[in-house]
């Protein structure tokens, strides 16, 4: 007796694999983010979002009234990053930056963003950053999955698509535990 297996559906598993840690863990940890925690310091020197005119370091990126704080190349070691600072990596360098040039998202970039000043429009931005994403892959089948990067992902122009979906979650996975870290920091502060 013979039997045939179906084949696997790899942009589902990849695809499901970032959603249900969205939906399941991550997300439900950003829920009930008040400014105040979102722009909190952690240490002194921390690198974070800030009204214009009012950033820690000599570099500012920003079009709105608010910029990010960053240095080039970056300092070792990197300075402690606020909530703020790890959602606005997300929404530009992980997710948008990736929906632009993978599938004809809006040009984004840390000079020129339009950076969040609260915390429920960074939600916002990281929601919408995180769907476009999702429904871009969703669109990636099995062979489009071992197409290569393209020059967009420089050094990684080269490599299958599947790696820099892997990458991607791994990403979402990373920084979303550091910024679950920070707010379980911020609750148990002494100040």
């Amino acid at each position: 007796m013979t039997t045939t297996q179906t084949p696997i559906d790899w942009t589902s598993v990849l695809v499901d694999q970032a959603a249900r840690h969205w939906t399941n863990q991550l997300r439900p940890r950003f829920e009930g983010l008040t400014d105040e925690e979102y722009l909190w310091e952690p240490t002194p020197g921390a690198w974070n979002v800030h009204r214009r005119g009012q950033g820690a370091t000599e570099l500012q990126g920003g079009s709105g009234e608010m910029t990010i704080d960053f240095v080039l190349p970056e300092p070792v070691p990197a300075p402690m990053t606020t909530i703020a600072w790890r959602l606005a990596h997300v929404i530009v360098g992980v997710l948008g930056m990736r929906v632009h040039s993978h599938f004809g998202g809006p040009e984004v970039d840390y000079l020129s963003f339009d950076y969040a000043p609260t915390a429920d429009e960074a939600l916002r931005q990281v929601d919408e950053a995180f769907a476009a994403w999702t429904a871009g892959v969703r669109g990636w089948d099995a062979d489009a999955l071992t197409e290569p990067c393209g020059p967009s992902e420089g050094p990684w122009a080269e490599h299958p698509r599947l790696e820099l979906v892997l990458h991607i979650n791994r990403e979402l996975i990373h920084h979303g535990a550091e910024i679950a870290l920070l707010r379980d920091l911020y609750v148990h502060r002494n100040d």
